[in-house]
């Protein structure tokens, strides 16, 4: 069985509260960053690490999402028509072939860990990704491609991304307890937002994930063992896994923005569009003067 995933996750039910009243209607995974949605960009670095099944965890008040991904086949024939084949072009580009896409419905928030067993009969007995859009990721290689190039050279084992982040934030994030092996970090345990001055390390997670089918045992016991209502942690099944098989905190290079944040999705927008060559010059006059 190969090391590479095929199938990746997509956990994208969220209510996105902290955007109200932008998400009332449109969902925070296709805000755009310039031109193009937050989704689309996790799509297209999922693609380029070789993913080539999609399969998105989502809410009924988002049609927008799987309407974003099909074919609108009408508009581009229109745009075609009075000579813009370049939009058409874009617009296609959009589109994910039908049978490489699966939709299922989270029906109440109960955690990550829920959102990724929900997965389990879509994903099936084989490594897959889970990727988190409000983790925007610039890099010269897709985060996603270099994690799977790491596994083309280890044994099976599952890679959660990591980032050093400030004392004061660990108690956002989950927080890695491990030792440096193989340039990244060989993972003894997981600590979900540990309280202030309590945190194992200040190596936080970041939302890119390879995992192994076995996740799925741990995430079962956890759904079972969990009454109704109560979030599931993803960090608790890793956790549990890593007291059977490898897992690794792996440092990517790239620079991260938490989109999940209004400002960081606004220094990501910027950042952004400074690292597009027809945006750049202009973008940079506009913002001396704002400055």
């Amino acid at each position: 069985m190969t090391n590479k995933p095929k199938k990746i996750v997509f956990p994208v039910a969220g209510m996105a509260t902290r955007f109200l009243p932008a998400t009332k209607t449109v969902p925070k995974e296709l805000f755009p960053l310039v031109d193009k949605p937050l989704l689309q960009y996790a799509v297209e670095e999922a693609t380029g690490a070789g993913i080539e099944e999609f399969i998105f965890v989502t809410s009924r008040r988002k049609p927008g999402i799987e309407k974003h991904f099909s074919r609108l086949t009408e508009l581009e024939e229109y745009l075609e028509s009075i000579g813009k084949e370049a939009y058409a072009a874009i617009l296609r580009a959009c589109a994910l072939p039908e049978a490489a896409v699966k939709v299922i419905y989270q029906d109440e928030p109960r955690g990550l860990g829920h959102a990724v067993w929900l997965a389990k009969e879509a994903v099936g007995d084989a490594p897959f990704a889970v990727l988190l859009p409000d983790d925007a990721i610039l890099a010269k290689t897709g985060v996603l491609k270099q994690m799977v190039d790491f596994l083309d050279a280890t044994e099976p084992a599952s890679l959660i991304a990591a980032q050093e982040v400030a004392d004061d934030k660990t108690p956002l994030y989950g927080i890695i307890d491990g030792a440096p092996e193989k340039g990244h970090l060989r993972v003894k345990s997981l600590v979900e937002k540990p309280a202030a001055g309590t945190a194992p390390s200040n190596n936080a997670i970041i939302g890119r994930y390879v995992l192994q089918p076995r996740i799925f045992s741990h995430l079962d016991a956890l759904v079972k063992s969990h009454e109704s209502g109560k979030e599931i942690q993803l960090t608790d099944a890793i956790a549990a896994l890593a007291k059977e098989q490898a897992v690794y905190g792996f440092v990517f290079e790239g620079k991260r923005f938490d989109c999940g944040q209004s400002a960081g999705f606004v220094a990501a927008s910027v950042a952004y569009a400074l690292a597009r060559e027809d945006i750049a010059p202009s973008l940079r006059e506009s913002l001396k003067e704002i400055i």
